[in-house]
């Protein structure tokens, strides 16, 4: 039997900071479930309320801002009116059996930073699925839940892990471009106070990192990268 591995994305959301509607970043969805479907697994596109989820406008390559220009791969998915149709109507996490599962990947993108530290169901869900042992992943600003993951101990999940996500530096980036500061939190220093071993590579630069079973990317240029840990802990072969 295929693997079957559960994305999370995040809702549609308002960013706070700058008043603009914010999704999940395609990229963070796309080039994982590529890498999963050609490796022989079946995915499952769910996001915490279920129903109609969209993306972050910068992260689709058709957006007039040209930022995501070069993401052919996300291009080539989003002409596929089959992988679209998934998009419209995703399933609850409450509708969810986690034990049908055999890894988990929550995708980043700008909403989560609104709307993920907030939803305890989310956080919970991902602790249930840590402690099966199976992979467990987060990526880019997906992993801002990581931030609000305690165990059974009272313990936060991250506390002596080695992770990366979003890295302040990217962060800086960001608010240079806009002019403004973009996010509410920075991840990477919220992670470090929490007592984790939060590792990053150059900007923007591909990375991901494993810690036994908790898996995660830094940001929107390291999916396939978690994808490839991600298989790599199931035992399957690219």
């Amino acid at each position: 039997m295929s693997k079957q591995i559960l994305t999370i994305v995040a809702n549609p959301s308002i960013s706070t900071t700058l008043g603009v509607p914010v999704g999940f970043w395609a990229a963070e969805l796309i080039h994982p479930y590529d890498a999963f479907t050609k490796a022989g697994c079946h995915v499952v596109i769910a996001s915490p309320k279920g129903g109609k989820v969209e993306f972050d406008s910068f992260s689709d390559p058709r957006d007039a801002s040209g930022y995501s220009q070069d993401d052919t791969l996300s291009l080539e998915y989003i002409n596929q009116p089959e992988f679209m149709q998934l998009l419209e109507n995703t399933p609850a996490i409450a509708d969810l059996n986690i034990e049908n599962f055999d890894a988990i990947v929550v995708c980043g993108g700008q909403s989560p930073m609104f709307t993920f530290r907030q939803n305890k169901a989310l956080a919970q869900l991902f602790v249930d699925f840590y402690q099966t042992g199976k992979p467990t992943a987060a990526l880019c600003h997906g992993t801002c839940l990581l931030l609000e993951t305690k165990l059974p101990t009272g313990e936060y999940l991250i506390e002596g892990k080695t992770l990366t996500g979003f890295a302040n530096s990217e962060e800086d980036y960001a608010d240079r471009v806009v002019g403004q500061q973009v996010m509410p939190f920075r991840i990477e220093t919220e992670a470090k106070k929490l007592g984790a071993n939060f590792v990053t590579k150059e900007a923007f630069s591909p990375h991901a990192v494993s810690d036994r079973n908790l898996i995660t990317g830094q940001q929107q240029n390291s999916g396939s990268a978690t994808a490839k840990l991600v298989l790599s802990a199931l035992g399957v072969t690219l």
